[in-house]
């Protein structure tokens, strides 16, 4: 019998880094560029000018197709969900969402909080919900290794 799980996942971190830094590299064409799992991250041909869809491409050989949903410039969100995989995935959906926010007082004043959620399909049993937990974890650590580079 499964064992009844959250279907949802959501991972922070503070970065010792500006938000304008920190921000500028959160686009999904570019995850390969910071996130140590990826082999590559690009955009895919052939989709309709209104869709941004890119491959990421996993050091273990996993290809996901992730597409864009909702960006916002204003308030430093994206969102995006993954629309194929290979292998299959063992759930129906998920749709994640980046979101930084500007430390502005305290000690951490200058440095960025980042939270990166997922929402699963119901399908989705206990070992996805922490495999993804450990990738954005994972992902936010290599985020701040390359948000604080001199």
């Amino acid at each position: 019998m499964p064992i009844p799980t959250s279907t949802s996942v959501v991972e922070s971190a503070v970065i010792k880094a500006p938000l304008s830094q920190v921000w500028h590299l959160i686009k999904l064409q570019n995850f390969a560029n910071f996130w140590s799992a990826l082999k590559s991250s690009q955009w895919v041909k052939g989709t309709s000018d209104e869709t941004d869809v890119v491959q990421w491409t996993f050091k273990d050989g996993t290809q996901l197709e992730v597409k864009q949903e909702e960006h916002s410039t204003i308030n430093h969100y994206i969102t995006y969900s993954v629309i194929t995989a290979k292998p299959e995935l063992s759930y129906s959906s998920v749709l994640s969402t980046i979101r930084c926010y500007a430390v502005t007082s305290g000690e951490l004043e200058g440095s960025t909080f980042v939270e990166w959620t997922g929402n699963f399909s119901s399908d989705a049993d206990a070992g996805v919900i922490q495999d993804a937990k450990f990738k954005r974890r994972d992902a936010l650590a290599d985020l701040a290794k390359a948000a604080t580079k001199k």
